[in-house]
């Protein structure tokens, strides 16, 4: 048998067939199925019409601050802020962070360019530290290693002994709706006097140690996109703890407004960042089923890790130890080995009617960001050579069971 064997088309279809078919014994036959759909099996209609008929569509409107208790009863943050998306809460975190030009920031390497733009939104710098393969989150044995060697901390500033920019915060995110090691970054955090913002975008309804993701940073930000577990359509939201921050949120992200009849006067630079009323119904609609959205996306887990058992060649990415995950996105993981046969899995899946997906391409290689201070990125190299998102709509797992 020629050495050449291994790298065959035949070998290649082989190994993607057998991945595909484990999908497609968890998801159904005879249908195309999508990466992330939204579920609307509520009182969705309901209560959209209702803000309709009450004229308030736009940022003013009652749904909006019950959208907002229902979220900060949810995470249990204290308080949250409804945005006009996911960016924007992450943007307006930073900036009531203290975070500006002239200022770097600890981002992973693994995640939507959503992260790094919103630091760059700031005027400051990302930069960048690599993730472990087991929460795709920041690797926290890497952090230490890489700021021991770049930090520099003198009178309570951390700063970059290379560039001489301050390093003023780290936002961690939970991938795919797993909980990164939050705990020990936070601890890092702390040491190097770092502020601590939860990128939780993917993350409503996952918990680390019983603890709701995004309740470890003094801000978090969390997305209503229309692929996320609970939808506005589009949408985010500021959780804190801290009631004169969330009243500041509220405040920049309606433009920096001063209360008054008729009179328009702002006091500072704001930002049009509000969740319209209408958005907001439909989320609190959503958010009376995200219980229940959990559990079915949680038994899909469980069945393809069921499915994924007896192929070779391929790691199911369950939870960490010591989380609960709302399983936003589900991924395997190629082995190194296989890591050539990403494209042809890929395609065999889109040949045979199923939207799977890889990593983000590494926030370090896209050209805006490619002069970026970073850590070594082997293992968020790897991860992007290897992953490959599966379908995760949250009704999925009662369709294959029908």
């Amino acid at each position: 048998m020629s050495p050449s064997f291994a790298s065959t088309p035949e070998r290649l279809v082989s190994f993607a067939d057998g991945l595909v078919d484990a999908i497609r014994s968890v998801v159904g036959e005879g249908r195309a199925v999508p990466l992330h759909e939204p579920c609307f099996r509520g009182r969705e209609w309901e209560y959209v019409k209702d803000s309709l008929d009450s004229g308030w569509v736009s940022t003013v409107g009652g749904y909006v601050s019950r959208f907002e208790r229902q979220l900060a009863d949810v995470t249990g943050c204290g308080w949250a802020v409804a945005t006009s998306s996911g960016t924007a809460a992450l943007h307006t975190c930073l900036l009531l962070s203290g975070v500006g030009p002239g200022d770097e920031v600890l981002v992973p390497s693994v995640s939507f360019v959503a992260t790094a733009n919103a630091v760059a939104y700031t005027g400051a710098t990302p930069h960048f530290v690599d993730c472990n393969d087991v929460t795709l989150g920041i690797d926290p044995a890497a952090l230490e290693a890489h700021l021991a060697g770049v930090a520099a901390i003198a009178d309570g500033v951390c700063r970059n002994r290379w560039t001489g920019r301050r390093i003023a915060a780290i936002v961690p995110v939970h991938a795919c709706g797993h909980p990164c090691q939050i705990e020990a970054i936070a601890d890092i955090a702390a040491r190097f006097d770092l502020t601590l913002v939860e990128d939780a975008a993917q993350a409503l309804g996952s918990t680390y140690h019983g603890r709701h993701a995004g309740r470890w940073g003094r801000l978090s930000a969390l997305s209503f996109n229309g692929n996320k577990t609970v939808t506005t359509g589009g949408g985010g939201a500021i959780l804190t703890g801290d009631k004169a921050l969330a009243e500041l949120a509220r405040h920049i992200t309606t433009t920096a407004k001063l209360p008054h009849d008729w009179e328009y006067r702002h006091d500072r630079v704001g930002y049009n960042y509000r969740l319209p009323n209408l958005n907001a119904a439909l989320g609190c609609a959503q958010l009376e089923q995200l219980p229940a959205f959990v559990e079915s996306k949680r038994e899909l887990a469980r069945r393809y890790q069921h499915a994924f058992q007896g192929v070779e060649g391929v790691r199911f990415l369950a939870e960490p130890a010591g989380s609960r995950s709302n399983y936003w996105l589900c991924s395997v993981l190629l082995d190194e080995d296989r890591a050539g046969e990403l494209a042809t899995v890929l395609g065999r899946a889109r040949d045979r009617g199923i939207m799977t997906r890889p990593s983000w391409h590494l926030l370090s290689d896209l050209p805006m960001y490619a002069e970026c201070p970073r850590s070594p990125l082997a293992v968020s190299e790897s991860i992007g050579r290897r992953l490959v998102n599966l379908p995760s709509s949250p009704g999925l797992c009662l369709a294959a069971a029908s």
